[in-house]
């Protein structure tokens, strides 16, 4: 259900914002809007800027509760002023600063030493002193790394030609790493002939005193000192941060409630004015009708406060946010819901019929007394314990799996252990006039997926009528028009299946050509209704041509339509067909001795194989069959502004 909502304008005094946020709308469930957009026909507004002074403290804070790994709950109930909140940040800002300069200073330590390692990493194999070559004065050196493709070509023909000794080092499946040497005086040259070859230059600090193995693992020795030093500054961070985690978690929950506090200002607008006329703010936003009761009872002895309250269907620029309240036992579903899209204010909240509707078709194509137990056990143990929707449905669903399960007489494929109550969904056959025999649960199937067309007609003309729109109430292949053409069908259908022509005849020449006509007409028929002005639009010739098209598609789609709903007996049959299948592979087929190893894996392999399947091709049924019947789910969510800290 939709709860019913008040939209509210509260205006005071500019500096009394804190105070009416803070004791009047951090306890109520409030959809803010951006007052400049509402109110855009009124004029010297402008937006309340101001900078939020607590962003920087709630950043500050939050870091701190991260090295604690602190959650939302480990403070214990109780408030702080915002002073001695301020004060908590300060001091153990001021306390931890040292360790945390130290602890920069080396990271940075630490990066620097890691780039030079890295750098120094594939030369390790080099057995010479790097400080010697690097000072060399008549011979010229160059570190890096060259193509695996290019490494032949260098060997065949470079060293043979040029002056140079290329000394590999590491490598891999791609590249050698390795140093060139060259004399001074034909080092432009042979630089250039490298990088003909794509050797990629690699420059080394002169830092390093050694041959490259021993002065890498000197370094790691380094790097290892200079982690130890880190953690040992985190250490001493966090034993600080320790001592004080109540009062820092406190402190935290009253900045977050007061940095969200000041934010309803980006929502506010402010009026001009000056020292004779003060500045007031004004918000605006929804409620629902019993929240906006209790908030204008409570201010109406506020001096400071005023606050004018309108129904939704007043002149506002947005339609009101869409709250969602349903029963405990349905609100799994409205995840289904929310998947297609949330409804509009003034559409019917489909949840509690897709709640009824998803399972009771689950239960009957997926209709097994035992497995629908396991379903009920396993679903609701997971949602009790997980507390996910998806678990919460499928339970719900293998009630009504259940339920089937004993109308057919199924126990985990088993249909001798109880009567079945209807039918046999495989063996029952009934017979039709014009048709001949039919299996009786195709039969059920399509009269229910009829009535569950005109039952989505009649949500259709309902949602009509709420939003004012002759064409959706009367005229649209869905509305009026639309249900008495198919529920014309239906009766004719069901006296010709019971012998009784002649009034099927009457029904089938007077019920189907008017209402035909109305949907053929709706586009000028609704303008006529609503008194709207405008023609054809597109020629009389055009318009009877796509008329005629659109006529046949409205026709094919209430057949396809009623036809999809076959699907529901299609995979009752092939449930019981699976079992039969797995009980004869067991060899209890006969009433012999089962293999119970196959029985239990087959049954497993059922439930998690056709019950996805069932799962899906039900919700197909309730969006293509059904939710496109009525539903647009073009809503926007009811988004409340609460200040977590402080509501009880």
């Amino acid at each position: 259900m939709i709860v019913k909502m008040k939209f509210l304008s509260i205006t005071g005094p500019r500096a009394d914002i804190d105070r009416v946020v803070s004791d009047y709308l951090s306890r109520y469930e409030i959809h803010l809007e951006n007052t400049l957009s509402e109110l855009q026909t009124v004029e010297n507004l402008r937006p309340y800027m101001e900078i939020n002074p607590y962003k920087e403290w709630l950043a500050k804070v939050e870091s701190f509760t991260q090295i604690l790994n602190l959650s939302e709950t480990s403070a214990e109930r109780g408030s702080i002023s915002l002073e001695k909140a301020l004060d908590i940040i300060k001091k153990l800002d001021q306390k931890v600063s040292d360790y945390t300069a130290q602890k920069t200073k080396l990271q940075e330590q630490s990066a620097a030493k890691e780039e030079s390692m890295q750098k120094l990493e594939p030369f390790q194999e080099f057995p010479y002193d790097l400080q010697k070559v690097m000072n060399f004065q008549f011979i010229k050196f160059r570190f890096g790394k060259i193509s695996r493709l290019y490494l032949k070509k260098l060997e065949s023909y470079v060293q043979q030609e040029i002056d140079t000794v290329f000394y590999q080092c590491h490598s891999d499946e791609h590249y050698v790493w390795g140093i060139y040497f060259v004399p001074a005086s034909e080092v432009r040259r042979v630089d250039a002939v490298y990088s003909s070859l794509h050797f990629e230059r690699i420059f080394l600090p002169n830092e390093y005193d050694g041959i490259p193995l021993d002065v890498y693992q000197k370094m790691q020795k380094e790097l290892h000192r200079i982690e130890q030093e880190i953690q040992e500054c985190d250490k001493k961070i966090y034993a600080v941060l320790d001592n004080s985690k109540e009062e820092l978690m406190l402190a935290k929950e009253k900045l977050s409630s007061m940095s969200a506090n000041f934010d309803v200002r980006k929502l506010a607008a402010c009026t001009a004015g000056d020292e004779k006329d003060p500045v007031y703010y004004i918000l605006c936003g929804w409620m629902a009708q019993k929240d906006a009761d209790a908030f204008v009872k409570e201010i109406e002895n506020d001096k400071n406060l005023l606050c004018m309250v309108e129904d939704a269907d007043n002149q506002v620029l947005h339609a009101p946010p869409t709250k969602l309240k349903n029963p405990k036992i349905f609100k799994p579903f409205e995840m289904y819901v929310r998947m297609y899209g949330l409804p509009g204010y003034n559409e019917i909240d489909p949840t509690i019929f897709v709640a009824l509707t998803y399972a009771f078709i689950f239960g009957a194509m997926f209709g097994d007394a035992g497995q629908g137990l396991l379903l009920v056990i396993g679903g609701f143990l997971l949602y009790k314990f997980k507390k996910l929707d998806l678990a919460a449905i499928i339970g719900t669903a293998g009630i009504f799996s259940t339920f089937f399960g004993i109308l057919f007489g199924s126990v985990f494929g088993f249909e001798n252990i109880i009567p079945a109550v209807w039918l046999k969904p495989v063996d029952a056959m009934m017979t039709l006039p014009f048709i001949g025999k039919m299996n009786t649960v195709f039969v059920v199937s399509i009269a229910f997926g009829m009535a569950l067309i005109m039952m989505t007609m009649v949500f259709h003309i309902i949602n009509g009528f709420k939003a004012r729109n002759a064409e959706e109430s009367w005229f649209d292949q869905n509305a009026l028009a639309g249900l008495i053409f198919y529920g014309a069908l239906v009766l004719v259908i069901v006296l010709y299946m019971t012998g009784n022509k002649l009034p099927a005849t009457i029904v089938l020449v007077i019920m189907f050509v008017v209402p035909l006509i109305l949907i053929a007409l709706k586009e000028p028929l609704s303008k006529l209704v609503m008194k709207r002005q405008g023609g054809l639009g597109t020629g009389v010739g055009m318009f009877l041509v796509q008329t005629l098209f659109e006529m046949f598609e409205v026709l094919l789609s209430y057949f396809s339509n009623t036809l999809s709903f076959v699907r529901i007996g299609a995979y009752a049959v092939s449930h019981g067909a699976m079992m039969e299948v797995v009980l004869m592979l067991a060899g209890a087929e006969n009433g012999g001795s089962p293999n119970w190893a196959v029985i239990i894996l087959g049954n497993l392999f059922v439930m998690l194989m056709e019950g996805l399947i069932v799962g899906i091709q039900v919700l197909r049924l309730e969006y293509y069959e059904m939710f496109s019947r009525f539903y647009k789910g073009n809503g926007r969510e009811f988004r409340p502004f609460i200040r977590k800290a402080e509501k009880k």
